[in-house]
């Protein structure tokens, strides 16, 4: 099941009440499905080490910038990367590698073209096809945009994305909350998980994570300098997992967020969107300013998205590592991982 972050019942991320306890029962259900299929899973083995990045939860964690971050690392270490992903919010059953100049988002989905700007990439819901389409390309380290609960392609680590301030919202299991299988059952198949920023509604999955002895890393999600930005107010959208968390990112940066307007995620823009916030931009005398996630949404279209598109400022991001050294040891460990199972050890 996939479900956007900004489409999630708001009782999802607040103490459980009555409705998390009603559901409770389908969510029993739904986490000992989940749990057979996790335990009971025959995926491929494909020849390259793979690191599979995923999350706990449904909703945006902060897998596509630890994807990008972890991929420019292993470039640095020698290797030759490929991103696999489904395509969340694309067309594309696949296997299709993805040309970024050509695909649109509506095709292969927002995140495989943030991902295809730097390394090769491939949508594909059958995985291990996907997977065999990158190592004939020229890849000799895959990393895979989620997949780690269905566990189609062997993974030689997973690395489960925790956001701190998001966390794993009220600890249910859908449709009574937001995790995607029992934490328990979920961590047992993870070798490490990376926390992103600061926050206490991370700190169950770093316990859960430490009584299980798996490491833990750290990283923040940084703005780069973008001129122009301080300089007046600002009218920001996104149609990510948590619109609200970009709109801090502003705030924090010292930017003056006059107007807000949050959609869904992967939210497909309209030329009634494009038009009001283009109207209230000129009405307010507002900058314009979004995520990179949607600046690809609103390319290769014309009329007011295309006027929209060229009057948007872009603020891009990066994932840092509080430690570098755990981010090359990471890469280590997955090839060495690969090279075991390779000679059947």
């Amino acid at each position: 099941m996939h479900l956007a972050g900004s489409e999630a019942p708001p009782f999802w991320f607040r103490e459980k009440g009555w409705a998390a306890y009603c559901l409770a029962p389908v969510s029993w259900v739904y986490g000992a499905v989940a749990r057979w299929r996790m335990d009971n899973a025959r995926p491929r083995q494909v020849m390259a080490p793979v690191l599979c990045i995923g999350n706990l939860t449904v909703g945006g964690s902060g897998k596509t910038p630890t994807a990008i971050a972890v991929a420019k690392a292993v470039r640095e270490a020698g290797y030759t990367p490929g991103f696999l992903t489904r395509g969340y919010g694309g067309s594309h059953v696949g296997p299709h590698l993805v040309d970024p100049d050509a695909d649109t988002a509506l095709s292969v989905g927002d995140e495989a073209l943030l991902l295809a700007r730097v390394a090769p990439t491939v949508v594909a819901r059958r995985r291990a096809e996907g997977a065999q389409v990158l190592i004939d390309d020229g890849a000799d380290f895959v990393i895979m945009d989620d997949g780690f609960q269905s566990r189609t392609v062997h993974f030689d680590y997973a690395l489960i994305v925790i956001d701190a301030r998001r966390g794993i919202g009220n600890g249910s299991v859908i449709p009574a909350g937001p995790l995607r299988a029992p934490i328990i059952d979920q961590m047992r198949h993870a070798d490490g998980v990376l926390r992103i920023g600061d926050g206490e509604r991370g700190t169950r999955v770093v316990r859960a994570a430490a009584r299980a002895g798996k490491p833990i890393l750290r990283a923040d999600i940084r703005p780069r300098e973008v001129e122009g930005l301080r300089d007046g107010p600002l009218l920001a959208f996104s149609g990510i997992g948590e619109p609200a968390k970009f709109f801090d990112t502003l705030v924090a940066a010292g930017c003056d967020v006059a107007s807000r307007r949050a959609f869904g995620d992967h939210h497909v823009f309209t030329d009634g969107d494009a038009t009001e916030l283009l109207d209230r931009a000129r009405t307010e005398n507002l900058t314009l300013v979004t995520t990179e996630k949607d600046a690809v949404r609103l390319s290769r279209f014309g009329g007011p998205i295309a006027e929209l598109r060229e009057a948007t400022r872009i603020l891009p991001v990066d994932l840092v590592f509080d430690n570098r050294l755990t981010l090359d040891t990471l890469i280590k460990d997955v090839a060495a991982r690969y090279h075991r199972r390779r000679i059947g050890r």
